[in-house]
């Protein structure tokens, strides 16, 4: 059981599904990754990547309508969830773990719908070049998430755009989120989905955001410009 599911909803939307199964994927670097399978075993696949500071409970609402009459496959990122910290964290490195998740749970040439939020968005499009992500994409949805630009392009601090924002951004976002203390909630919320998040989400986003490690903050921005998709792609609130 994972570290939110100890403290986030214990029922309604946002309540974590039990998954059907759950495994182990090894990245290249050997980072373990932690796996969850939802939905019936020989339906259409879909492998979701959450983002910053989130888990694989982030999915939660989305699992429980799709795992219907899909195969919803969900990981926890390094250092996020139930995943172990690793010294290596990096655009590269979560491309490698996606690569390492889609061979852990798919059958060779099979295809399935990779959805990135955020963080999860950089990794699809950093592995969108190599040979497993080919095989394996049939489409890509990208939500909230950018391939270059991040930290100046970024609005989770309320100032217009210009040298303080930019400094201030990229200080929040590399920066490891402390255990809860009253007064780094504001900062907690900007961070990661900025100050007009509805209370409710907001409440069990800071809860997420508190299963973390501390070194998930070396992943809060991309090295550099990630690759573009080649295959179908749908781009949402990015």
């Amino acid at each position: 059981m994972s570290r939110l599911t100890h403290t986030g909803a214990a029922s309604g939307p946002y309540a974590p599904p039990v998954p059907a199964r759950e495994l182990t994927a090894v990245s290249a670097d050997g980072a373990r990754l932690h796996v969850e399978v939802h939905g019936p075993e020989n339906a259409p696949a879909v492998v979701l990547a959450h983002g910053w500071t989130c888990s694989t409970a982030f999915w939660a609402a989305q699992i429980r309508d799709l795992a219907a009459d899909h195969r919803v496959i969900a990981y926890d990122q390094r250092g996020h969830g139930r995943s172990p910290a690793s010294a290596l964290c990096s655009t590269e490195a979560l491309a490698d773990d996606l690569e390492a998740v889609l061979a852990a749970t798919l059958a060779p040439g099979e295809k399935a719908v990779l959805v990135g939020h955020s963080m999860g968005g950089m990794a699809l499009m950093a592995t969108a070049g190599r040979p497993r992500f080919k095989e394996h994409a049939a489409a890509a949805l990208l939500c909230s998430t950018a391939s270059s630009g991040l930290v100046a392009e970024a609005r989770v601090v309320p100032l217009g755009a210009g040298r303080l924002r930019t400094w201030l951004t990229g200080r929040i976002l590399r920066a490891p989120v402390p255990r809860w203390a009253p007064s780094r909630r504001w900062r907690c919320a900007s961070s990661s989905t900025g100050p007009w998040e509805p209370v409710r989400p907001r409440s069990w986003s800071r809860r997420a955001r508190g299963s973390c490690t501390p070194v998930r903050g070396r992943c809060g921005t991309p090295g550099r410009g990630c690759s573009v998709c080649s295959i179908s792609t749908t781009a949402y609130g990015s």
